[in-house]
């Protein structure tokens, strides 16, 4: 059963360079990712290039993911603009055994929270698994205030656990675990390719839900906040930014070849419309890389230091 806490990578969607599903590297980057020790794995997110599938093929992604995971926890993004499609996705999602959805809310030409809530509740009602509910506007362009979050989270019991992506994070993290004392305990997990990340741990973030292409570092650190060494875990994230800030500049392009790097994706091709890394982008990223994990192979997991 999902925990919600701790780290949860969110996939990339492989491709052939013709891009065709390359099922094969999904089932290799599961099976890398659970013997280090993740706590769940997220599909067909932003990183997953959700907006760029079919529905055969999100269908395709989760059933083999599910396999691959072989019982480790798996969350599949169901998020539509409509709330009956959604609840299609997340019906079909819990009965190929996914173990939750995530969902973020979609843009409305007028903002109405109550709609929001309302779409929230539907969802709850008719799906039989916990939702994690995204608060991503980059991507949704709805900006969900504090006390909508709370609503939602007090109206529908199914909010499992809350992804927090609206900058500035580590301030909206404090007051969701302020308000949520009033309501349940709720996990806060972080995203955004844990770029505050060590600032939302402080804030009272449980972990990361992010496609940060080396979960060891993120598992170092929760580890590190865990025990109570929070100057650990900082020396982690200070000696590890530098690549953080890289990987997350817009587009999935970087973020594929360092999969690709590390042996988990053959290819790094991203679906068209989206962009292909360039040749100085990626000899950047290479002498990035060399300083980060120096004399390391990235096809194994990686040792980590701190700063």
């Amino acid at each position: 059963m999902a925990q919600f806490s701790g780290v949860i990578p969110i996939l990339a969607t492989p491709f052939h360079d013709d891009e065709t599903l390359d099922l094969a590297s999904l089932t290799r980057m599961i099976e890398f990712l659970a013997p280090i020790g993740v706590d769940g794995v997220t599909l067909l997110g932003v990183l997953g290039e959700s907006n760029r599938l079919t529905d055969s093929e999100r269908t395709e992604l989760i059933r083999t993911a599910i396999k691959a995971a072989a019982g480790l926890p798996v969350i599949a993004g169901c998020s539509h603009t409509g709330t009956a499609a959604t609840i299609s996705l997340a019906r079909e999602a819990a009965d190929l055994g996914a173990a939750g959805v995530m969902i973020a809310p979609s843009r409305q030409p007028v903002p109405n929270d109550s709609l929001v809530c309302e779409y929230y509740e539907r969802i709850g009602a008719a799906v039989p698994i916990p939702i994690v509910l995204q608060d991503h506007p980059a991507s949704t362009e709805v900006h969900m205030r504090v006390p909508l979050i709370l609503n939602i989270a007090a109206q529908v019991p199914s909010i499992a656990c809350i992804k927090a992506e609206a900058v500035p994070s580590p301030q909206k993290i404090t007051a969701l675990r302020n308000g949520l004392k009033e309501i349940r305990p709720i996990p806060i997990l972080t995203g955004l390719g844990g770029l505050y990340g060590f600032f939302d741990l402080e804030r009272g973030s449980e972990g990361f839900n992010t496609g940060f292409a080396f979960p060891e570092v993120l598992m170092a650190m929760v580890k590190s906040v865990g025990s109570g060494d929070m100057d650990a875990a900082y020396g982690i994230y200070r000696l590890y930014l530098p690549l953080m800030v890289f990987e997350q500049q817009p587009g999935l392009a970087i973020r594929k070849e360092i999969l690709r790097r590390r042996g988990l994706l053959t290819s790094a091709h991203v679906r068209h419309p989206g962009g292909n890394i360039d040749r100085a982008t990626a000899d950047q990223l290479q002498r990035l890389l060399d300083r980060s994990f120096p004399g390391q192979d990235l096809t194994k997991p990686v040792r980590v230091y701190q700063e």
